[in-house]
């Protein structure tokens, strides 16, 4: 498994002021003043009344701590699944061009569509739990086995009567 990432030092951008009531707020009153303007739930030009009410709900967001702690637990799954989503679009793109046959680009998409799956697997631990699963080194291993069998059967099957009708 890959080792996490730890960051020894202390800034003002890791203090918990900043990151448990700054951000937060700042996250949750940008969100709600664009909501309320792109909306216009309050009315043509009423921008004041936006930021007050954006401000009022949130002052109440960071005034709980569960709230906030779900948000601080949400952020980073957020921003790791849009990296994974860059890359993956970005080595797609490079496929999908116009003098590249369209079965060959398939191709190709499909292998790095897996190689992001596989690269994401091995970086997030799940990779190693996946191949003990298979070798069996934990209980559940005859379960996960069936499971994977019956979906490689069942992808086996779509595929010929896919390609079957495709003939016709």
């Amino acid at each position: 498994m890959a080792e996490p990432f730890t960051y020894g030092g202390q800034t003002i951008l890791s203090h918990p002021i900043f990151v448990e009531t700054i951000l937060p707020f700042l996250l949750i009153f940008t969100l709600v003043f664009a909501i309320l303007q792109k909306s216009k739930f309050l009315g043509e030009g009423k921008r004041q009344l936006d930021a007050i009410i954006a401000l009022a709900v949130a002052l109440i967001v960071i005034s709980f701590a569960q709230a906030v702690g779900i948000i601080l637990q949400l952020i980073p799954f957020l921003a790791v699944s849009i990296v994974v989503l860059l890359v993956l679009f970005l080595l797609l793109g490079a496929f999908w061009k116009d003098s590249i046959p369209k079965g060959y680009a398939t191709f190709l998409a499909a292998i790095v569509t897996i190689a992001v799956a596989v690269a994401v697997m091995y970086f997030t631990g799940a990779w190693e739990w996946m191949l003990d699963i298979i070798t069996g080194k934990t209980g559940d291993s005859e379960i996960i086995a069936n499971v994977i069998f019956v979906i490689i059967i069942v992808a086996a099957v779509t595929v010929v009567v896919w390609k079957g009708k495709d003939k016709k």
